[in-house]
């Protein structure tokens, strides 16, 4: 069942777990996050990116995640991931999505400020959710197409401003994380993530969860962060060792669904993702 992810970052924020978002690329990726879903029984946030354009259309996007959202034995987000050109955002509500992340974190807090609050005002009366992001969580080597940054810490001061000249639905903070994959395990903010939860009412977002550790996400799943983005490990999950020879194509299309379905079922344990019943 498609639906915008309102009502399912309060309960997960009363019940202290975090909702997987999952990027799509393709039919395969989304038939495998689906599968998995369902299997569960567990609410999705199937995502795709700005950066992503280039492989798949907007349009086709919106057509293929409507389809398995609406058709979906369990609750299914269908949400733009860091939208940066404001144009693109709003096509994206038009064409359907019902949650939208406007990722204006490169620009001075005013102009975040002014680029949100733009959002909102298209994306509310049409029914839509919006996502921001104060801080920035920088990128390496990765598949979500991000240039190359610095990740810097969100403050608990910009947080708490940015909320009250917004009222944006949910927050995507910066407390450690960076898109793509790392060598080692990240060390993650815990008190900055308190302190911000503190004094900031809104569902609060992670971006950056590929390869940050079990530990360390769990520990955010319970500590305020509602959903989780997770793209990079799904990826080299499906082609990790992959052998394509004596193989058709049917064949290597499956073993990429498989790994890529025990590998979100791994996400959803180290969440604590539940059930829920709208």
């Amino acid at each position: 069942m498609l639906v915008t992810s309102k009502e399912l970052f309060d309960i997960a924020s009363k019940k202290k777990f975090a909702i997987p978002a999952t990027n799509f690329v393709d039919q395969n990726t989304l038939r495998a996050y689906i599968k998995v879903a369902e299997k569960r029984q567990l609410p999705l946030i199937i995502a795709f990116a700005q950066a992503h354009h280039d492989v798949m259309s907007l349009e086709e996007a919106a057509l293929l995640g409507r389809y398995y959202a609406e058709n979906a034995s369990v609750p299914v987000v269908l949400h733009l991931d860091h939208g940066q050109d404001i144009e693109f955002i709003k096509r994206a509500i038009d064409l359907g999505f019902t949650s939208v992340m406007i990722d204006a974190s490169q620009d001075p807090f005013e102009e975040n400020v002014y680029k949100t609050n733009d959002i909102i005002n298209y994306a509310h009366p049409r029914g839509v959710v919006v996502e921001a992001e104060i801080g920035h969580v920088g990128s390496g080597d990765n598949y979500e197409n991000h240039e190359h940054s610095e990740s810097f810490y969100t403050t608990v001061e910009d947080a708490k401003h940015f909320y009250e000249k917004t009222k944006v639905d949910s927050l995507a903070i910066s407390i450690g994380t960076a898109h793509g994959a790392y060598v080692g395990t990240p060390k993650i903010n815990f008190d900055r993530l308190k302190e911000i939860a503190q004094v900031v009412p809104l569902p609060l977002v992670l971006h950056g969860g590929s390869s940050s550790g079990d530990t360390n996400l769990n520990r955010c799943a319970v500590n305020g962060i509602v959903k989780i983005n997770i793209f990079t490990d799904l990826v080299n999950a499906a082609v990790r060792d992959l052998s394509v020879n004596e193989q058709n194509y049917f064949e290597v299309q499956e073993q990429l669904r498989f790994r890529i379905e025990k590998c979100l079922e791994h996400y959803y344990s180290v969440f604590n993702t539940q059930s829920i019943e709208l």
